[in-house]
């Protein structure tokens, strides 16, 4: 259940562009200028830290044809930079620059502009911006991201769980820790082969090349992922060790966990940006915080259904979640200022908007959290009433023992048997009156909280599955950095298309503006005119987008009707070409017609 919440979500969430975390904060020359004169070198200014490839730079001239540059390096300005030589002399026209870095968190970032020379030139050449994000690898490589944070939840949470509520089918939660650990160690190594054709766009072959093999066992990335398959060893020989000795988890568990914690916290958001040793204090937190919580949450439910649990154990892990949340609370809040910046991107920004969707689920999570507390607070209750039953019994049958009357005194010699009464037979003995059930006592109150229970960890998997998609976003907080950085574009693309359907009154042309008609989200906006000149009403629009020479689309518009005009505030168009525009229009239930136009995204 828990995967299937986690792959539904990535394939809904999976179907865009790909985000990374370095924003382009400016360029030198500067997107659209004309120089003078030939520049030497080209400079780019990220808001974080970059990591360069041999391929980070594709420069193509007037002509179309690729210029031989520089091997790429750091400018003098530090590691948020990245800088290539270009040929001594350069021909008048428009050159169009293609680039693709890695961001210090890990994620890959491309894009292209433009600078002229002289003059621009009439024509510009297709902007190849290099291997295209092939789909199978960004696939495979962000299922094993979102694998690893499922492992390392069961893997600590179940840990945890054992050391605090000792159940007694232990049987049962080794073999979630085996699983948890077999599935971090796959998609680690899964994460660890792919790395370099993610980095650079390529199919998932591309990891067969011992250039890859090399770049990836030298970059970062790939020394985190090392470092985390050591700890994994060095766990399995703990846990092994423990289970020969059947010894509950202590403080060198503990320590592994801290250290696989923070080798997510070396290679997200935290290693990048502001504060940096704080918000890798903080992200390592709250990943253990989440572990605890929500594994633990899937090794009660299993006990529960398993296993006969004492309500002190419940009682136990409910305070151990508590304080999960409380860490929870404290790290999310600090995450979420870090990563936004301001209020404003909390609605105009994709990071804002997920993380509103996760406080949304979170707050859901609170609620069967609260919910679970109230079932386990009187399974302990009646716990206790039962264990007091017990005991009451236990002395009312201790009270009941018969005493010999009429006979010799106890030290005087052996009791004699019984004899027999006058009919020849023996009078009953009265029964012992029997404790109740452990097992049936509070059987209710067990089943509530089962359910409760399996409606956290549904909610949970959502959360972290959402956490995930965090990840892969830009952060609000970068994102207006690096507007602030980039020049306003003066003007936006404006295209009028004309149209007729072929039936009287049936034609007027529709007026379609992409705002700022650059690579990335843009707002569209298009204005359906009459055969009088003035705005109609139809009752439908649509409007798509291709670009041929990537192979890329249709992507749809997704138009709305806003009242006098259709629109949509969010159309992301990732790569930089010639984009074929269909424009349909249609006018009443029957009549339509199709209209197609060339647009340029910078």
């Amino acid at each position: 259940m828990l995967l299937g919440t986690l792959l539904v979500l990535f394939l809904l969430g999976g179907t865009g562009p790909a985000s990374a975390h370095a924003a382009l904060r400016a360029t030198d020359p500067e997107d659209g200028s004309v120089l003078k004169s030939a520049p030497r070198d080209i400079t780019l200014t990220f808001t974080e830290s970059v990591g360069l490839l041999e391929d980070s730079f594709r420069v193509l001239d007037p002509d179309g044809r690729r210029l031989r540059t520089g091997e790429p390096e750091h400018a003098r300005g530090g590691a948020e930079t990245a800088r290539v030589t270009l040929p001594a002399k350069l021909a008048e026209g428009t050159y169009t620059v293609a680039w693709r870095v890695v961001s210090a968190d890990s994620h890959p970032v491309s894009g292209a502009f433009t600078f002229s020379v002289g003059k621009p030139s009439l024509t510009t050449a297709t902007v190849d911006t290099g291997p295209t994000e092939d789909p199978a690898t960004k696939s495979l490589y962000n299922i094993a991201r979102y694998l690893a944070y499922l492992a390392v939840a069961l893997l600590i949470g179940t840990a945890t769980f054992m050391a605090v509520c000792r159940p007694p089918d232990a049987p049962v939660l080794h073999r979630l820790l085996k699983a948890g650990w077999w599935t971090l160690l796959g998609a680690t190594l899964a994460l660890l082969v792919l790395r370099a054709p993610y980095e650079t766009g390529e199919g998932p072959l591309g990891a067969l090349s011992a250039d890859s093999v090399t770049r990836t066992l030298t970059g970062r990335p790939g020394e985190v992922l090392l470092a985390r398959l050591a700890l994994l060893l060095v766990a399995a020989l703990y846990l092994l060790r423990l289970a020969r000795l059947r010894k509950p988890f202590g403080w060198a568990g503990a320590a592994l966990a801290v250290g696989l914690a923070v080798t997510w916290a070396a290679g997200e958001h935290a290693s990048a940006g502001i504060q940096v040793p704080v918000a890798m204090t903080s992200s390592a937190l709250h990943l253990l915080a989440t572990a605890v919580w929500l594994g633990g949450l899937t090794a009660l439910l299993v006990t529960l259904y398993r296993a006969r649990l004492t309500p002190a154990a419940v009682t136990r892990f409910s305070r151990v979640a508590f304080v999960s949340v409380t860490v929870l609370v404290v790290t999310g809040v600090y995450q979420s200022w870090r990563g936004l910046g301001s209020w404003d991107a909390l609605t105009g920004t994709t990071y804002g908007r997920l993380l509103t969707l996760k406080l949304a689920a979170v707050v859901l999570l609170l609620g069967a959290a609260a919910l679970s507390r109230r079932w386990t607070a009187r399974l302990a209750t009646v716990g206790a009433e039962t264990a007091e039953t017990v005991v009451e019994a236990e002395a009312a049958v201790r009270e009941k023992v018969p005493e010999p009357v009429g006979g010799p005194p106890l030290s005087e010699g052996p009791v004699a048997a019984p004899e027999s009464s006058a009919s020849g037979s023996s009078e009953p003995e009265s029964p012992e009156p029997e404790p109740p059930a452990p097992a049936e006592a509070g059987s209710g109150q067990r089943s509530a909280l089962r359910r409760s229970v399996l409606a956290e960890v549904a909610v949970g998997a959502a959360v972290l599955a959402v956490t995930t998609l965090l990840t892969s976003t830009l952060p609000g907080r970068a994102e207006a950095e690096a507007a602030a950085g980039t020049p306003a574009v003066v003007g936006a693309s404006v295209t009028n298309v004309p149209f007729d359907v072929g039936t009287p009154g049936g034609h007027g042309k529709v007026q379609i503006t992409i705002d700022p008609g650059r690579v990335g989200d843009n707002s569209i906006e298009a204005l359906v005119y009459g055969p009088d000149g003035g705005v109609s009403v139809v009752p439908e629009l649509r409007i798509s987008f291709t670009l041929p020479a990537k192979d890329i689309g249709p992507v749809d518009a997704e138009l709305t009707d806003k009242g006098g005009y259709w629109g949509n505030s969010f159309l992301n168009l990732p790569i930089a070409g010639k984009w074929e525009m269909k424009v349909t229009v249609r006018t009443t239930e029957v009549d339509q017609v199709s209209e197609t136009r060339t647009v340029v995204i910078r």
